[in-house]
């Protein structure tokens, strides 16, 4: 599970009581706030997180190949 530290985890609250007294007209207490992210954080922080994962791994491979075509670049000709 993802663990937030505790000013990490305040500010998360922050902003979701701001996001539901702008845009829902609603002031939801601290606790409710807490609530929310707890739910967020087991039910929809995985999605989130392996978005991460797939994307950094397209990253790397993309470096790999980088590297590849380099190291194939300076590989010197054996046929004479």
């Amino acid at each position: 599970m993802i663990e937030f530290s505790t000013e990490e985890k305040a500010a998360i609250v922050s902003k979701i009581k701001d996001y539901f007294e702008a845009e829902l007209d609603q002031d939801i207490g601290q606790f409710d706030a807490e609530f929310l992210l707890e739910f967020f954080v087991k039910e929809i922080g995985p999605f989130f997180y392996n978005k991460g994962v797939f994307d950094a791994r397209g990253v790397f491979q993309s470096r790999l190949e980088t590297i590849d075509e380099e190291i194939m670049a300076i590989e010197k000709d054996t046929s004479a």
